[in-house]
């Protein structure tokens, strides 16, 4: 181009005494072209007959570990053009190369090849010979002969794109050709082993055309290696196999534990931001996660984004959305988790006075807006919907005013339904149509509106009453169903009168705002029964009455039962809780006695000295008969009682005493003690010589009195015994002036029950 360019100029010159300067420059500037051209081409071609170049390799020889493995092929479409190609030897790191091709009209000789392939042109219908040699000017010359005709060595393929898809065990292989190649191939073979594995598939599976092939009754757990080739024909008879492609396990569990947190969008009203978090069991398996986001109402585009990791964060407006989320790897898609993200119910609505709906028809209605948005937006979008069906939405393009009149050409408007409708704004000016979903719009206000407009159809129900008293009651009541109100409800009416069998009484009303259900109905009669119905009204009118309710004010006097009962419930607790412990206490001592210990038991005595050998003779005197619960024996003698005597007046005198702690009948009680001696016998025991206890030699061994020791101390009293025993045989009378000369009388009992088989003393007086 150069070179065109300066002889261009030089013809256009009209200086003649340069003309034969010119001509040297431009031969000049010619062979400096070709010479820096040939600079760049390592391999020039020689005819082999004119330079007798085949004698000068004649040295070489072929051998395992010289050049080897030459091939030459060639495309259908340039039948002329091959190439062939070659793997080296092991002799030298540096090697050079001499490709020579023989036909039988030719001979051509590529020299000083530095690469492992060159680019040959032959005849087409001529068998053709290939050598190739490696050093040729060293000894060590080696070479690789290849032999066929060009008709043969057409060869198609590799595939230039393979793509695959992995679902329900089968496995679907997408193949795209070279330009060459997809016009002469018309179908492929796929094979396949497991990873890991040493054998392919027995057979394998050949696609249906040129593109697209399945295979099927894989086992989707496993990983399996695949190689493609084109099936031959007679513009492809050669068709070596692609490259080993590696196709990952399929994924087939979907996306769990979605987390979901919407929160504003910083500072601009109308966004909000929405973050999504979810785990994925088949860790390891995938390569990332796909995220398809849609309106609910259908409007384009549903954006596809891709996610490395388990969490996406999205700008969206107060719309409604549909979101899919899927795990993918080269070969498969995981069963998608669907998502329904609500629209946000927190837009400013016509009690803002942000947008208000003239109606037209049951097809056009007005969209109005407070704001100038024409000076910063001039897309919008309206989505309406009647409630529980889908969304409807139209965009538009104003730069005018700020309103928009609508008219409908798929459903119509219907009457006495209730439609929510919602504006958008969008940032693009090219079009009002988006161009994508994240951060694309904002919600500018909400509002609801009727094409036509009734009376409500029913009433409101669970009417009951509270905070009964003399003169006024409290109702209360459940709304009336949207779908029944048929208009915007705008109150109710409670409707009462005196319930009156004569009908004389004048029905009175009272008008609740829509957003109460309870009212407290006030100036009411004292002890009357009242009758009241309920109803609502919209625009177009009051709707049906509830049922009659019937209620009855209370009386002068009265108590209200409820009440009643939680004061009593209230001084029952209080009492029990005041007086319960006693009462336990005492229930308890009476019910259910506890066992004495038998060293804190009256019953007992306790004997920490020696007792007066006196004392044990005159006990030991008392003729114990064998205990039976039919029978008892008396033996009385005022001797026996007189000894006796000092015992319990130095007993009773000397209870404080600690030298006097000999005292073995210990009473049960001071009251019983009292009686048990009459006091005009304080006279007697005074006159009685008293006996010191330390004298006598017995003690008992240990702190109680049993029968054990009377019985060891008996032998010793039996004198005694035998001094008493005749005065027991005298007579009954002398024993009773005995007796009341002494004003005292005892029964002392001493037996060996052969029932209980222990001994007992009783005394009794």
């Amino acid at each position: 181009m150069v070179a065109r360019g300066s002889q261009f100029d030089f013809f256009k010159s009209k200086c003649s005494s340069c003309a034969g300067h010119s001509h040297l420059f431009i031969l000049g500037v010619i062979l400096a072209y070709y010479t820096t051209a040939c600079s760049h081409v390592h391999a020039f071609s020689v005819s082999c007959k004119s330079k007798k170049i085949l004698s000068d390799y004649q040295h070489c020889q072929l051998q395992p570990d010289g050049v080897h493995d030459l091939n030459c092929f060639g495309k259908y479409i340039d039948r002329g053009s091959k190439t062939c190609v070659w793997r080296p030897g092991n002799h030298t790191s540096k090697k050079t190369y001499t490709l020579i091709i023989q036909q039988h009209s030719q001979c051509k000789a590529y020299k000083n090849i530095s690469t492992l392939s060159e680019s040959v042109l032959v005849f087409a219908r001529q068998d053709m010979t290939a050598e190739v040699f490696e050093n040729s000017e060293s000894r060590n010359c080696t070479k690789a002969v290849f032999r066929a005709s060009p008709n043969s060595i057409l060869r198609c393929g590799p595939p230039d794109k393979v793509s695959f898809s992995r679902q329900f065990g089968k496995l679907s292989v997408t193949v795209s050709w070279q330009e060459n190649d997809q016009n002469v191939i018309e179908f492929y073979s796929v094979r396949y082993k497991a990873v890991g594995s040493l054998l392919w598939n027995e057979r394998p599976v050949q696609s249906q055309n040129a593109g697209r092939c399945t295979v099927k009754n894989l086992n989707s757990s496993l990983v399996y290696s695949v190689q493609i080739q084109c099936v031959t024909n007679e513009k492809c008879s050669q068709c070596p196999w692609s490259q080993t492609y590696t196709v990952p396990s399929e994924l087939t569990t979907q996306p769990v534990d979605v987390s979901l947190t919407d929160t504003d969008f910083g500072e601009k009203i109308g966004k909000r931001l929405l973050s999504l978090n979810w785990k994925f069991s088949a860790v390891g398996l995938y390569d990332g996660f796909c995220v398809t986001v849609g309106k609910t109402s259908g409007e384009r585009p549903c954006e596809r984004m891709n996610t490395a990791q388990p969490e996406i964060r999205l700008i969206l407006s107060y719309s409604s959305y549909h979101l899919n989320i899927s795990a993918v790897n080269n070969a498969s898609t995981s069963p998608a988790l669907s998502l329904t993200i609500p629209q946000r119910e927190d837009v400013p609505s016509i009690a803002d006075g942000k947008m208000k709906i003239t109606v037209h028809s049951n097809t056009s209605f007005t969209v109005s807006w407070k704001d100038d948005l024409i000076k910063t937006y001039v897309c919008y979008c309206v989505e309406w919907r009647k409630n529980g069906h889908k969304t409807n939405y139209k965009s538009f393009y104003q730069n005018e005013e700020n309103n928009r009149t609508l008219s409908l050409i798929g459903e119509p408007l219907e009457p006495y339904k209730r439609y929510s409708i919602t504006l958008h704004t969008r940032p693009e000016k090219e079009t009002c149509n988006m161009k994508y979903i994240n951060n694309s719009e904002s919600t500018y206000g909400r509002t609801q509106f009727y094409f036509k407009e009734g009376s409500p159809v029913s009433a409101p129900t669970n009417i009951s009453t509270y905070n009964v008293t003399l003169d006024s009651v409290g109702l209360q009541w459940l709304s009336i169903q949207e779908d029944d109100l048929r208009g915007f409800l705008l109150g109710y009416i409670i409707h009462y009168v005196e319930n009156d069998q004569r009908g004389t009484s004048t029905e009175k009303n009272v008008t609740v705002d829509p957003e109460f259900d309870t009212y407290e109905l006030g100036d009411l009669k004292e002890d009357t029964a009242y009758q009241v119905q309920i109803s609502g009204f919209t625009l177009v009118g009051a709707g049906v009455r509830s049922t009659p309710y019937v209620f009855k004010t209370n009386q002068q006097g009265y108590f209200d039962v409820n009440r009643a009962g939680l004061i009593t419930i209230f001084v029952v607790a209080a009492a029990v809780l005041i007086f319960g412990s006693p009462i336990i206490k005492r229930a308890k001592v009476i019910l259910w006695p506890s066992i004495p210990n038998p060293e804190n038991s009256n019953a007992m005595q306790k004997i920490e000295r020696p007792c007066e050998m006196e004392l044990l003779e005159s006990i030991s005197a008392l003729k114990v008969v064998e205990w039976d619960t039919n029978s008892l024996e008396i033996v009385e003698k005022e001797a026996v009682l007189t000894s006796m005597l000092p015992l319990f007046h130095n007993s009773e005198d000397e209870v404080d005493s600690p030298e006097t702690t000999g005292n073995w009948i210990q009473r049960d009680s001071e009251d019983e003690t009292e009686d048990s001696l009459p006091h005009d016998t304080s006279d007697t025991f005074s006159n009685v010589e008293q006996t010191n206890f330390q004298s006598s030699s017995i003690a008992f061994s240990s702190g109680y009195t049993t029968m054990e020791m009377f019985q060891q101390v008996r032998p010793q009293a039996s004198q005694a015994y035998t001094a008493v025993t005749p005065a027991m045989e005298s007579d009954p009378e002398d024993i009773h002036e005995a007796v009341v000369k002494s004003g005292l009388a005892y029964l002392r009992q001493f037996s060996t029950s052969p029932i209980l088989g222990s001994e007992e003393m009783t005394t009794i007086s």
